[in-house]
Parts: C-alpha cells; structure tokens; sequence
C-alpha cells in the first residue's frame, strides 16, 4: 500500500491541538478526519476505516479507556492499531491502556509531535525517515 494514503482517525477535545496534529499528520502524507468525542469516534471509526487512531483519554460523552474498549470488542475495528495520546501519567492509566489493548500510550508532555508521528510510522510498518 502506498504510504502516502494511510489513514489516521485523530480523536482529541483539545481542538488547537487537534488542530496541530492534523496539519502536521497532512504535511506526512496521511489522510486525516478528526473527531473531539468518544462517541464520534466510534462511529467514525468504523465509517473510515482508519489504519490508525490516535485516541486521547480525557473526553466528553465517552472516556478514552472505553472507546478503547468498544474498538476491540467490535469486529470492524479490533485490528485497528491505536496509540492512546493523553495528559494522564499515572503507571495504573497506562496499565488499564496496556490491558484494554492499545499498540503504545504517549504522554503529551513528554513528546513533542515529531515523536508522535515517528511512533505512528513505526505501528504503521513505515521506516521513519533518516
């Protein structure tokens, strides 16, 4: 499959940083949709057929431990490899992740968006750039 059309579903509240995210994820190459619930980001993922989704935890409506959850229950999105991008650092929150079943869990103040994206070429099966 060409790189440049993998497909990213961006699931955050915070929409200045939906916002970078997004720019920078099209700049790579990947197509992008962006939703800033739970709930939206479950029927999204299952309308796009994201190759990826990067899922924030803290959210209205639906928290992202059980969006987590819903995607591997449901046989449409349980392959969907997904890297949980949050504020919380506790070692019990990146547990929980870990069990409920996500490919890596990011703290957003411990990464800047260059790490992001390399964590998303790397889950992707796509060389980081040198």
């Amino acid at each position: 499959m060409d790189n440049t059309h993998k497909k990213i579903l961006l699931v955050e509240d915070d929409l200045s940083l939906a916002k970078v995210y997004r720019a920078r994820l099209e700049m790579e190459g990947f197509v992008v949709e962006d939703v800033n619930n739970g709930e939206d980001a479950l029927s999204k993922a299952i309308e796009f057929h994201p190759d990826l989704i990067l899922l924030d935890v803290m959210m209205p409506k639906i928290s992202g431990f059980d969006v987590l959850d819903i995607l591997r229950n449901t046989p449409e999105t349980t392959n969907i490899r997904i890297i949980m991008l949050t504020a919380l650092s506790q070692p019990k929150d990146k547990d929980r992740a870990s069990e409920l079943g996500a490919d890596d869990y990011m703290i957003k103040s411990q990464v800047v968006i260059s790490d992001v994206i390399d964590r998303v070429r790397h889950h992707l099966g796509m060389n980081a750039p040198q």
